[in-house]
């Protein structure tokens, strides 16, 4: 009779094991593959701890107090190891991205809606054919957009497709070197790419056109306003790794990359001379396309910086003025001089960095035509005007 009163609890329980095997098979199907990832090995633990816990009960094993608390204790303690990856996983993305945002659409050329500076007065120069094939940085579109503007025939200037292109630093360099544009609107270039296009055979002359300040900015709740120069180069060499060591608080220090080749990643490699740049976890990247600390849209490209309380960014001034949510973070001071227009203008501020026009020898005499009317007033008006600062006062 004893061995009859059990078939019915373990049919029952053979019957609930292949419910499960099924649901769980469905589900691996039907679940994104980063939810998955984030969330399978709690999901799992929590069903077999009421798959055991429905067996233990159709045999009644807890018919002492002691097991329960045993039982109890055994699946708390599995369910908490389990849920340790999803609590990171919430954790990371519920902090704010500050995306250094700029929605090339908003600035191109002869649009109704276009967002791009114009001049009081009409151009003293107006191309009329051969214009200059010229791409740039993301960050500097809106500046050369407004160039355009201001000289080019009026018509449609597709960014990907036109003699008006916009790509990033990286690629506005290779179109550069092996003829695909005539003209780029850069930061000065890296050495790496200064080797490339010497390794091509290709000379190339940098023409500054304006000036821009490299800052730095951390969360808008940190201690610290200001560090110093050496300060950020041994946070960036990997030497100063707590707030505690520049006057904060008991923090460990979470200093943010951009990708090589980057414009903000060539300022900074200057700025640290010879002195080697610590390596970072990828998670710990800024760029348009890496991991949860990025993102991409067709229509926008984003840097996205993660606003923990200890972390730390850089990027150039105006980028700083178009991000979303800036109010949560705050530039930092460099030797004690705040990056402002005025500091800029001076020279105080220690970290200012030239915006270029980039070239490598052409037979199109209107990429110089129109590289010499961007250093006269009306050209240094459009810089102004987009929010850079120009090279001299007007």
């Amino acid at each position: 009779m004893e061995k009859e009163t059990l078939i019915a609890p373990v049919l029952y329980a053979v019957f609930v094991l292949f419910g499960i095997y099924f649901f769980t098979i469905v589900f691996l199907f039907m679940v994104p593959l980063t939810f998955k990832t984030q969330y399978l090995a709690l999901i799992l633990t929590i069903v077999v701890v009421l798959y055991v816990l429905y067996v233990l009960n159709l045999f009644r094993f807890f018919k002492t107090k002691k097991r329960k608390i045993v039982y109890t204790g055994i699946t708390a303690t599995a369910i908490l190891v389990s849920a340790i990856s999803p609590i990171q996983y919430v954790y990371m993305n519920w902090k704010p991205s500050i995306n250094a945002a700029v929605n090339i659409y908003e600035y191109q050329p002869f649009t109704d809606s276009s967002d791009a500076a114009r001049l009081e007065d009409n151009s003293t120069l107006q191309l009329k054919k051969g214009l200059p094939r010229m791409d740039g940085a993301t960050a500097l579109y809106p500046l050369y957009s407004a160039f355009v503007q201001a000289t080019y025939p009026k018509r449609d200037y597709d960014p990907f497709d036109s003699e008006v292109m916009v790509n990033t630093t990286p690629d506005a360099y290779y179109n550069l070197i092996f003829g695909n544009a005539e003209m780029i609107f850069v930061a000065t270039p890296s050495k790496s790419q200064l080797s490339f296009a010497k390794q091509w055979g290709v000379e190339l002359k940098i023409t500054p056109i304006g000036r821009e300040a490299f800052v730095f900015f951390v969360n808008q709740n940190n201690e610290i306003n200001g560090l110093t120069m050496e300060q950020i180069k041994d946070i960036y060499a990997g030497k100063l790794t707590n707030w505690q060591e520049v006057g904060g608080g008991n923090d460990p220090i979470r200093a943010f990359h951009r990708p090589m080749d980057n414009g903000s990643q060539s300022a900074l490699e200057k700025i640290m001379e010879d002195m080697p740049i610590m390596e970072r976890p990828s998670k710990d990247f800024v760029t348009g396309i890496i991991n949860e600390v990025s993102q991409y849209k067709k229509y926008k490209k984003y840097s996205a910086y993660k606003n923990y309380k200890n972390a730390i960014g850089y990027t150039f001034r105006f980028d700083s003025t178009k991000m979303e949510n800036n109010n949560q973070i705050k530039l930092l001071e460099i030797d004690g001089v705040p990056p402002t227009k005025e500091t800029i203008q001076s020279g105080a501020y220690p970290l200012v960095s030239e915006l270029s026009i980039v070239t490598a020898g052409t037979e199109n005499p209107n990429v110089e035509n129109l590289i010499q009317w961007i250093l006269s007033p009306q050209g240094q008006e459009l810089v102004e005007k987009t929010g850079y600062v120009p090279l001299s006062r007007e």
